[in-house]
Order: structure tokens, then C-alpha cells, then sequence
């Protein structure tokens, strides 16, 4: 039986030549080609972006190094001696000296503005006991301003050589011989340390001082018994200390319809239903 052969041939892929050997050479020349082509190429990437990342990091340390220099400055002349307190300047006294506050405060100067000493600034205003509050503003490039809340009085007590001018705490602020003009006279058996002394001052404190100026004394043995006395001998039943606020608009209101000696008592102790005796 006669045998049939049949030939068949692959194309060479596209790109590449075909031939027999010089088409395997030609093709390995291509493909040698195609690869330094290709290390080219990463080649440039790899510059590309290690040029990238040279420029961000130089800008960051060109940037880093300038913030720095800007915080080095400024630490070097917050602590240099152009910096220095040489100025106290004390606001806010009356019956303080303020060149005593001022130099209590002298040990400080010389030094620089962010290195003040808060602790001994506490420790030597704490000696001057009409010293309610303070608070301290530094002014570059050497002041300092001591701004001073003294004491406010709010009545008398008497006492065995005289009278003692007391503020809502029971603080001195002043003790005279004579009775001080102008503050009422605190009756509180028991002391500044009592609840009935506690409560008179808390009354004080809140009146408005046209009721001030009417009052001779202030009574409170409790929380609960406040009772003030007017210049003409009126009585004024305030009781607890609480809504005191309220009770002083009431009162100041009684007052301008009912004046002092065409009355003998105003009861405030409830404000909503004041009476008058």
C-alpha cells in the first residue's frame, strides 16, 4: 500500500526570524536586545527614584534643620539676658504698699522671664494677708505684672483692745481703736470659726451697698437666724442665707416703697411673701 507523508511547519513567533541556524542566532540577538533593553529601563527607574527620594529626604532635613535653628533661637533669647525681670510692676492695691509687693518679690530680678520661681513668688505673697488673689503676666523683654484682688471688708467685730475689720472670711484686714465707719457691727457668739458668723458674712457679701450704708449690726447665733439691725432701729428678718441674692432685691424694693422709720420690721426670709410689721 503506497504510504502518504505529510510535512507541516510552525511559523517562527512574531518578532523573530526564521531560518534554520542564523534564524536561532538572530532570534537569540533580538532577545539579548529585548533584555538590555529591559535592564535600561530599571536601570532609569531605579535612578528616578532614588533621585526622588535623595530630594525629599534633603528636603527634610533642610526643613527639620530650620525649624531647629528657629527653636534654638528662640530658647537662647527667652533665657538670655536680654530676657532678664528687671521691672515688677504691682496692680490692683489699696491698703498694700505696692513697693512692699514689689519688693518682696526683689530676689527674682536678674532672672530670666521663663525661669521665675512660682513657688517663692506663692511663698512671699503669701506674707501679706490682704492678699486675697493674685496672678502674675510676664512682659518681654523684662517686666513683670503682679495683678493683685485684696481683701474686701464686710463688717466689724468687736474685740478686747478695739475693732477688727473682717472680710467674708473672717480675715483682719484692719483693727482700729474706733469702730470703723460705715461697716456694720458682726454679733456672732461663737467666733469667725461659727456657722452663725459664716452665714451673717455670707448676707454681707451679697448686699448691694445702699442696704449697706442703712445697717448698724449683723446677729447670727445659727445658719438659720440672720438678722439685721438698720441705722433708725428697724429689724430685718433675713433667716437663712440662702436665695440671699433674691432676698436683697426684695429688701432694696421694701426699702424704696416703705423707707427706714415708717416700719419696724421687714421679714425677707421667704421673698415671695414679704411682710412688713
Amino acid at each position: 500500500m503506497p504510504v502518504t507523508r505529510r510535512t507541516s511547519t510552525t511559523a517562527a513567533p512574531a518578532g523573530l526570524p526564521s531560518g534554520g541556524t542564523a534564524g536561532v542566532r538572530a532570534a537569540r540577538s533580538v532577545l539579548r536586545a529585548a533584555q538590555r533593553a529591559r535592564k535600561r529601563f530599571e536601570r532609569a527607574e531605579v535612578r528616578r527614584f532614588t533621585g526622588r527620594t535623595r530630594r525629599r529626604r534633603i528636603a527634610w532635613i533642610v526643613g527639620g534643620g530650620s525649624v531647629a535653628l528657629a527653636f534654638g533661637l528662640i530658647i537662647g533669647a527667652a533665657y538670655s539676658p536680654l530676657m532678664a525681670l528687671r521691672t515688677i510692676e504691682v496692680v490692683g492695691t489699696s491698703r498694700i504698699p505696692a513697693g512692699d509687693v514689689a519688693a518682696a518679690l526683689a530676689d527674682q530680678l536678674g532672672t530670666p522671664l521663663p525661669l521665675l520661681d512660682a513657688d517663692e513668688v506663692k511663698t512671699e505673697l503669701s506674707q501679706f494677708k490682704l492678699i486675697q488673689s493674685y496672678v502674675t503676666e510676664s512682659r518681654p523683654p523684662g517686666t513683670v505684672v503682679v495683678r493683685v484682688i485684696e481683701r474686701v471688708p464686710v463688717g466689724v467685730l468687736a474685740g478686747a483692745t478695739g475693732f477688727d475689720l473682717v472680710d467674708a472670711a473672717g480675715v483682719v484686714v484692719e483693727t482700729t481703736p474706733e469702730r470703723a465707719v460705715g461697716y456694720p457691727l458682726i454679733e456672732a457668739p461663737d467666733g469667725v470659726d461659727s456657722a452663725g458668723f459664716t452665714a451673717a458674712a455670707a448676707v454681707l457679701a451679697v448686699l448691694p451697698e445702699s442696704i449697706r450704708t442703712q445697717l448698724d449690726s449683723v446677729t447670727a447665733v445659727t445658719t438659720d437666724d440672720v438678722t439685721l439691725s438698720l441705722l433708725g432701729g428697724e429689724r430685718v428678718v433675713w433667716g437663712s442665707a440662702e436665695k440671699s441674692e433674691y432676698k436683697a432685691v426684695v429688701l432694696a424694693a421694701l426699702l424704696v416703697g416703705h423707707p427706714a422709720g415708717t416700719v419696724n420690721e421687714y421679714d425677707v426670709s421667704s421673698p415671695d411673701s414679704a411682710v412688713l410689721r
